[in-house]
């Protein structure tokens, strides 16, 4: 941090991803926050300006509040490490594996972490025949805020329709029935277990509109289960090598015990929204949005 007596914090928010929207809510919320904390905040839609924009603010520390490609992929951490401006967040490697759904579950197989069976396939040999056994979804593997995914549903004759923006390449996961659950780590410590209760798929809407899902927190679970979960976030945050905070989501398939928790993905850049699900379990923890902002400052550096 700097010696200045106010430090300038730039909050990096928008950018081209699908997920832009969503970070120009959490941008907002966050620059809030965080001049009430005290800071100078300069709120940055990150662009192709991104690197002279930096240059003329002359931050303290970035804030990222980037969702989606380029910002949670490591391309902004990459850039940051090379102007030498500390920033909040996982860092360059973490982020891009964390992003890259196939290559995080190699990571979390040699934890031995439970994941969902699945294959990265062309979108071509997608639409010709099933490449799975029915229940399965079809997904970007390199996106998140549940953006252009397919469920293909247990005996359904034909293979999906892939809409003509979707990438080449695809990733086929087995469909994990059950409850949806999420866990926050923030540092070295994972904070609760949400139940995202919604009345169908947890989808883009059901994440971001208001009403669009109701949250559990704390989950009422059989201890095991809600133990299992803190501890997997926990394993998966630092054998991904995540900084700050990071959520990682599960489905639970109750009706098989804990053979039926399955690990699906982690976020290193989660949503600070008003419905977001990470500010709501740090608050659940004692720790107030302003607070966690601050921490997220406090906790920037390089080389990360």
């Amino acid at each position: 941090m700097s010696s200045r007596a106010t430090p300038k914090v730039a909050v990096l928010m928008g950018g081209p991803s699908a997920e832009r929207e969503v970070s120009l809510s959490s941008g907002q919320e966050c620059s809030v926050a965080l001049r009430e904390s005290g800071f100078d905040v300069v709120m940055v839609d990150a662009g192709q300006d991104l690197v002279s924009k930096l240059q003329e603010i002359k931050p303290d520390v970035v804030f990222n509040a980037l969702h989606g490609r380029w910002g949670e992929d490591g391309c902004v951490q990459g850039l940051l490490e090379w102007h030498e401006i500390p920033y909040t967040h996982s860092g360059v490697a973490a982020s891009s594996v964390a992003m890259d759904k196939e290559k995080s579950k190699i990571v979390y197989r040699s934890a031995g972490l439970p994941v969902a069976e699945s294959k990265v396939v062309s979108k071509a040999e997608i639409q010709a025949a099933h490449v799975m056994q029915p229940p399965y979804v079809v997904k970007p593997f390199n996106e998140g805020s549940s953006v252009g995914v397919y469920i293909v549903q247990e005996g359904a004759n034909t293979p999906p329709i892939i809409a003509d923006d979707m990438p080449d390449d695809l990733m086929v996961e087995s469909y994990v029935a059950g409850r949806e659950l999420t866990c926050t780590v923030m540092g070295d410590r994972a904070l609760t277990v949400t139940d995202i209760v919604t009345d169908g798929w947890y989808d883009y809407d059901a994440k971001y509109v208001a009403g669009g899902s109701r949250h559990v927190v704390p989950a009422d679970l059989p201890q095991d289960i809600f133990d299992a979960c803190m501890d997997y976030a926990l394993k998966a945050h630092q054998v991904l090598g995540c900084k700050g905070i990071s959520r990682t989501d599960f489905r639970w398939d109750e009706t098989k015990g804990m053979s039926g928790l399955i690990l699906l993905e982690t976020n290193t850049q989660p949503g600070m929204t008003p419905t977001s699900l990470s500010p709501e379990q740090a608050q659940a923890c004692g720790v107030s949005f302003k607070d966690l902002c601050r921490w997220l400052v406090e906790d920037a550096s390089c080389n990360r």
